[in-house]
């Protein structure tokens, strides 16, 4: 037991160093000003209440409607994606959860890329629009151009939660139910559904939190005039300098990703998936 007790302290002490500290270091900047050094801070809630003025409340707003849209449209096109992955033997379902993660080996940067490529004004896109007679149409910059990046770069975060609870789940459950009577419908709704919830609110927690906290697609794909809240926090510590802000809205946005995370217990308290 003492030999285990030594091997776990190298690891204490690294998550002490790479996420506990920084944690409290942020924490500290958001409720202090000054120069930060130890002997000119004073506390203050002035960087909060700064996040109440018109312009960074509708970052934040903005923000949580990207977030929300990319959520449910991430669900309505992986959960039959999962399910249907789910109906294959276990080397298959291998294979093709392979198919699905290959993307996420490929740099963010080079993704979000290919996508300006697909969608600038000269893409690929409108030049097939062009050739068949058709307007082109302008994608970048949108609301459009965004989604379409968040959706292609999160998906994978949403199938593999859902398909993990299909594929534990127990189908003998699947045929009492077709036994006693129920339909497909009512078989799905009441039986599969239910036992895959844990992989959805899995699923739908990270794409949630991700979508509202990324900077580099909205950057690249929505212009500089399309700011979210992993930008707002990027310019604060980048650009303007502002550590003590930056670091408010950062505590802020944990604070939203600890209550996105309570709603979803309570959701599913039991959180046992298919085994229960």
């Amino acid at each position: 037991m003492h030999h285990y007790k030594g091997l776990v302290k190298p690891y204490v002490l690294w998550s002490f160093l790479l996420i506990a500290l920084p944690l409290v270091l942020i924490v500290l900047y958001s409720i202090t000003t000054g120069d930060n050094s130890l002997l000119t801070i004073h506390l203050t809630l002035d960087n909060f209440k700064k996040i109440s003025d018109p312009v960074y409340l509708s970052v934040f707003m903005k923000s949580l409607e990207m977030g929300l849209i990319t959520t449910v449209i991430c669900l309505v096109l992986a959960y039959p994606m999962a399910f249907f992955i789910s109906k294959f033997n276990e080397e298959a379902q291998s294979i093709l959860i392979l198919l699905v993660t290959i993307p996420m080996w490929i740099n963010t940067l080079l993704r979000t890329y290919a996508w300006i490529s697909l969608l600038s004004d000269n893409g690929i896109v409108n030049s097939l629009l062009k050739a068949i007679g058709l307007n082109p149409v302008n994608m970048m910059y949108t609301n459009f151009s965004v989604l379409m990046g968040l959706i292609c770069d999160l998906l994978p975060f949403m199938v593999i939660p859902i398909h993990t609870s299909l594929a534990k789940m127990d189908y003998s459950l699947v045929e009492a139910a077709s036994d006693l009577g129920a339909g497909k419908i009512k078989t799905f709704t009441k039986v599969i559904l239910k036992l895959s919830l844990p992989g959805v609110i899995n699923g739908v927690t990270m794409v949630f939190l991700l979508s509202i906290s990324s900077f580099v697609i909205p950057v690249l794909l929505g212009g500089h005039q399309f700011v979210l809240i992993g930008n707002l926090i990027e310019n604060q510590f980048i650009s303007v300098g502002d550590w003590n802000f930056g670091s408010a809205i950062s505590v802020l946005l944990a604070i939203i990703i600890l209550a996105m995370m309570g709603v979803m217990k309570r959701i599913d308290p039991d959180d046992n998936g298919g085994e229960r």
